[in-house]
């Protein structure tokens, strides 16, 4: 039976490597492998003392000759302390830059509200146009200076609380930490004109005015029987404020 060429036997040997030869074997094919893939050199954790020996900075190990040093590298325990030190400096990394984040304004969307604004609707009609018109005076007194109110037109069909009705729309007005209220208006075209659709937050009263006067249906009416049969067709016209509503 051939002992010398059996699988982990040692050259001239009859018999299988022990446990330290094959570690001894193994230590120096890493060595040979490290030294053609590695520079030592660019090593940060290498460093040579003043005894001539060879020190590993980050294991602090002490070694007699570079190849000692290499097969160190391809260790278990020099890999465990590489991976330790990359998830040390990725954490200080994070903390770095949190320090240095400008800070962002906080926006707390948990906002307790405190109840309904007071509120006063007057009717109104311009002498001259004799359009017809809505005043909205909303009071918030427990608003922050950095606070203004909203509002906008909402169509009924957005709405889930009333069975839908074309016939009227809704205009909403919010402002934090209020509960948002909505009145229910006519659903007719609203002039846009400068004059007829105004807006204004007073700070000092914490009050929110808006005024807005409906389109004349008489000019409607001469609109619609301007059509005829010899005539441009007149495009509908669409209220910006409420897009699902037109008048043509």
């Amino acid at each position: 039976m051939d002992f010398q060429n059996r699988a982990g036997s040692k050259p001239g040997a009859g018999a299988l490597m022990s446990n330290s030869e094959s570690n001894v074997a193994r230590r120096e094919r890493l060595r040979k492998l490290a030294l053609e893939t590695i520079d030592i050199e660019k090593d940060p954790y290498f460093m040579r003392n003043h005894l001539g020996s060879y020190e590993c900075k980050l294991c602090l190990t002490l070694h007699t000759n570079e190849g000692s040093y290499l097969a160190h590298t391809q260790g278990k325990k020099h890999q465990t302390n590489l991976a330790r030190r990359a998830t040390r400096d990725a954490k200080d990394n994070e903390q770095s830059a949190a320090v240095h984040r400008p800070m962002l304004p906080k926006i707390n969307k948990n906002v307790v509200k405190i109840g309904r604004p007071g509120y006063k609707v007057t009717k109104v009609r311009d002498p001259q146009s004799k359009q017809f018109g809505l005043l909205f005076e909303i009071t918030y007194p427990e608003v922050t200076d950095e606070t203004k109110p909203r509002h906008r037109f909402m169509a009924a069909y957005e709405q889930r609380v009333e069975v839908p009705n074309s016939q009227y729309q809704y205009l909403l007005f919010a402002a934090e930490p209020y509960e948002t209220v909505a009145f229910k208006v006519q659903s007719r075209e609203v002039d846009m004109r400068p004059g007829r659709f105004w807006s204004h937050w007073d700070k000092d009263t914490r009050r929110f005015t808006l005024q807005f006067f409906f389109r004349n249906l008489a000019r409607s009416n001469v609109d619609r029987e301007a059509t005829g049969a010899n005539s441009v067709p007149v495009q509908p016209r669409f209220n910006p404020l409420n897009p699902y509503i037109t008048s043509s």
